[in-house]
């Protein structure tokens, strides 16, 4: 029996070959054979609210008012923050954007409350 590599999107070990493609049953991620295995440490990914990449640089839109914590200061709906940076979630509050929001000043931001623009 020949060895197949665990699936890059899930861990998996129960792939297949089909074609020229490697498969995973359990999440139906598809890659090609001979493809270089992604390094998932290397790559930092961050999804908006609608599953949109996100990237360095990228300008999004706050999708519902969020209270900044310590402050009396709230980011109001619709506010658009421009040159986000991702960074490593942390584990309190898996916040994965830095940024700075005018008005406000330089905080972190989890990537489920923002909207590419």
């Amino acid at each position: 029996m020949s060895e197949l590599p665990n699936c890059p999107a899930c861990g998996s070990e129960y792939t297949y070959e089909d074609g020229i493609q490697l498969v995973c049953p359990e999440c139906g991620h598809e890659w090609a054979k001979d493809a270089a295995p992604e390094s998932a440490e290397d790559e930092l990914v961050a999804l908006d609210a609608n599953g949109n990449r996100l990237a360095d640089g990228d300008t999004v839109t706050v999708i519902k008012d969020l209270k900044v914590k310590g402050s009396s200061s709230v980011i109001k709906v619709g506010t658009k923050v421009k040159g986000i940076r991702l960074i490593e979630g942390d584990s309190e509050g898996g916040h994965n954007l830095d940024c700075k929001v005018e008005g406000i000043g330089p905080l972190k931001l989890t990537s489920k409350f923002v909207k590419k623009a």
